[in-house]
């Protein structure tokens, strides 16, 4: 029977929700999706991003750049003004092909979707980048997790080739340097990787400009290794950019895969205009090495917190005796946030992950800390 016209119709919730229920995937059912808190405190220190901005002028010639894009254009598929200067400044070998992904999410995205078939597994060390472990399951992709040590987060070699002859992965992700961990991997450790994974190799490489360090020279060596970069930790995040870079034979299946014009014309223009600014960018990251160094020490200083030094922008804290929530809240409410990670692996009970901020950043985050643990009730 119709409804009158003059009868407002309500959605059925309930309806849409058994629906839902009946033909979505039973893994995404299951899944938590990604959470990012709201947050408008002065000093932000929760996800790796640089805290260095651009001075006036260079924020103005970049405003004047993007009056050149044209928006009612479609972007350049290849994104052939940008590409050359990403080589340049991962130190791409010519002899690998790149390909631009809206984020490293993405590229681990189209990565999945190329390798899984029937049995295929992701295998990965752990505590690492989350997001490996959910963009697995969201393309129904087996993942398997390896502990590292417990006593430097290093890679444990003897069980990752253990399991690599157990599970023969299509697919072995490592984050160097690692996150949450902070720590590169040992060369000689990715090496016995490498020889033993019968299929591909990714070493996700996002925080080695603070590390001075990267394995991008390897793929001449290696048939089975791709390497992952991103501009989003170098002070670009809002661009969402990602470059994988590796043989043109795994490169063009993936790039199959890859949904046209994905890269927006802004992104380019504005990521080819920092590149041409390099130094810029340079001298950026080398002050957050700076300021790591800095906390790392204040940090250190402290009995109620041990510290893992890091070769990132983050530093990883296990607190003494404390409940990492209530540290955590009790930051927040002092205008300081950084990332809770107690329970999200057993490793890292207590734990916070905490970003190397400006140094007045640094310097507030101390004075919460001090604010917070000296006032802590459970404190002895």
């Amino acid at each position: 029977m119709p409804v009158p016209l003059n009868v407002a119709w309500k959605p059925r919730m309930d309806d849409a929700r058994s629906l839902a229920s009946r033909w979505v995937r039973k893994e995404i059912l299951e899944l938590e999706a990604y959470a990012v808190p709201p947050f408008d405190g002065p000093v932000k220190l929760d996800a790796m991003e640089n805290p260095h901005g651009w001075p006036p002028a260079l924020t103005d010639a970049w405003l004047a750049q993007l009056q050149t894009v044209e928006l009612n254009r479609y972007p350049d598929p290849q994104a052939s003004a940008l590409a050359p200067g990403l080589r340049r400044f991962f130190s791409v070998p010519d002899a690998a092909r790149v390909m631009l992904g809206n984020g490293s999410d993405e590229l681990i995205q189209l990565l999945c979707l190329a390798l899984n078939r029937p049995g295929a597994t992701m295998l990965m060390p752990e505590p690492s980048f989350s997001m490996y472990g959910m963009i697995a399951r969201f393309t129904g992709m087996r993942c398997e997790g390896v502990p590292l040590r417990r006593d430097d987060f290093g890679l444990d070699v003897p069980a990752m080739l253990a399991a690599i002859k157990r599970l023969q992965p299509a697919l072995v992700m490592l984050a160097r340097p690692n996150n949450p961990t902070g720590n590169r991997f040992a060369p000689e450790a990715l090496e016995a990787v490498l020889e033993a994974a019968p299929g591909l190799v990714v070493v996700d490489e996002a925080y080695a400009p603070f590390a001075g360090d990267s394995v991008m020279a390897w793929l001449e060596r290696w048939p089975n290794l791709l390497v992952m970069a991103t501009v989003s930790k170098i002070g670009l995040a809002g661009l969402r950019l990602g470059l994988l870079a590796g043989p043109p034979a795994w490169l063009e299946q993936f790039d199959k895969l890859r949904l046209p014009y994905n890269i927006n014309s802004l992104t380019q223009a504005s990521a080819a205009f920092a590149l041409r600014h390099e130094d810029e960018l340079r001298v950026r990251i080398a002050r957050v090495c700076e300021d790591r160094e800095v906390l790392f020490q204040a940090l250190a200083s402290r009995g109620d917190l041990d510290v893992w030094p890091s070769e990132a922008n983050f530093l990883l804290v296990r607190l003494h005796g404390r409940d990492a929530a209530r540290v955590h809240s009790g930051l927040r409410a002092q205008g300081v946030l950084v990332k809770n990670l107690d329970g999200s692996h057993p490793a890292l009970t207590a734990c916070l992950r905490i970003t190397v901020g400006t140094s007045e950043e640094n310097r507030q985050l101390l004075k919460a800390l001090d604010l917070v643990l000296g006032g802590d009730s459970d404190q002895e």
